[in-house]
């Protein structure tokens, strides 16, 4: 096996000291020549010399790292939240460590202790399983700054959040002014906060007209396609005209399970979906959800974290993003108004 090259060796080959070469690659060899500096730089790509980061931690006292944890990758609203901390962590010369801990606590809480072994300069944790109060424990007694995301309760630690009560509000008010009065919840079968304040949310904006959602149309399912799916047979059960499914993944697998049964959306059934992942624009027809701009909430997330990082004195950092609620194709218009 070929042995990795050093930065002694780049030296050598560049005819120049270790102490040269280590400024140039940092960036603060301007009272060097361009002739050496170019030199160095051309040596460094024909003899595909990397860094060694920790040696360069050290030496810098920052491992210029943020560590992302997120319950599922595999829906694309948290890709999409990824995408925006990565672009904010780029312009910032950061680099995303991200770990997906697959809707699984014991993981979570294994790579949090991950992240604090690799010294990892802050951390954007976007879990609702994770107690608030032991993250701050954790991550306060090592001195790392963390923001929250899907943490609607925490009053500690700084957070990027959505009003997730009113996102449930502003689903009801929806179906309600489109005439559907026995609708199903579709929800998961772990009640996070930031569930129950969308299912709360639902239930009272159906209770401001003196509606209710009984407990018989609440269907627990996995919140992924999969489970949407799987969800079928118990969902139509219920015989409701609407189905508010508490994310849009869990509508896309709807879907799929009621059109193998032969019934139309929305002709014989409305579906709705919290969210507003790339799909939900996709499918046919197209869904009707609530929107949360998950991008924008990467890129804030990260801009927080950094400001923290820049300025430890900081007070607690705060920072709300709006819903917006997304009409398309998928429920239909059985009666105007709400009476």
């Amino acid at each position: 096996m070929a042995q990795k090259v050093t930065i002694r060796d780049l030296a050598e080959a560049a005819g120049v000291s270790v102490t040269t070469v280590s400024q140039i690659l940092n960036g603060k060899g301007d009272r060097f020549s361009n002739d050496t500096r170019d030199r160095v730089l051309k040596l460094q790509e024909k003899l595909g010399y990397v860094p060694d980061y920790n040696a360069r931690n050290l030496i810098m006292g920052s491992t210029q790292t943020i560590g992302v944890l997120v319950p599922n990758l595999a829906n694309p609203f948290f890709s999409m939240f990824i995408k925006g901390i990565q672009q904010v962590a780029q312009s910032h010369h950061f680099v995303p460590i991200i770990f997906d801990a697959n809707q699984n606590q014991k993981l979570q809480s294994m790579y949090l202790e991950e992240l604090i072994k690799r010294a990892a300069n802050g951390l954007i944790i976007a879990s609702a399983t994770l107690d608030a109060n032991d993250i701050d424990r954790i991550l306060t007694r090592n001195g790392i700054p963390y923001l929250l995301f899907d943490q609607n309760d925490a009053q500690i630690g700084d957070r990027v959040w959505v009003d997730d009560y009113k996102g449930g509000q502003m689903a009801a008010n929806y179906l309600l002014s489109q005439g559907h009065r026995r609708i199903s919840l579709l929800v998961g079968q772990d009640i996070t906060h930031n569930i129950q304040q969308r299912i709360s949310g639902f239930r009272a904006g159906m209770a401001k007209y003196h509606l209710t959602l009984a407990d018989e149309m609440v269907v627990q399912t996995s919140m992924t396609k999969l489970g949407g799916y799987q969800a079928t047979a118990t969902v139509l059960a219920k015989k409701p005209t609407a189905v508010f499914c508490i994310n849009d993944e869990m509508a896309i697998g709807l879907y799929r399970g009621v059109q193998e049964q032969g019934i139309k959306i929305p002709d014989d059934l409305s579906i709705m979906g919290y969210d507003d992942i790339d799909l939900a624009d996709f499918v046919t027809p197209k869904l009707t959800t609530i929107h949360q701009p998950a991008f924008e909430m990467g890129q804030v997330a990260t801009e927080l974290l950094i400001e923290r990082l820049n300025n430890p004195r900081l007070t607690h950092q705060d920072k709300q993003l709006p819903l917006e609620l997304i009409t398309r194709d998928s429920v239909k218009l059985i009666q105007s108004g709400i009476h």
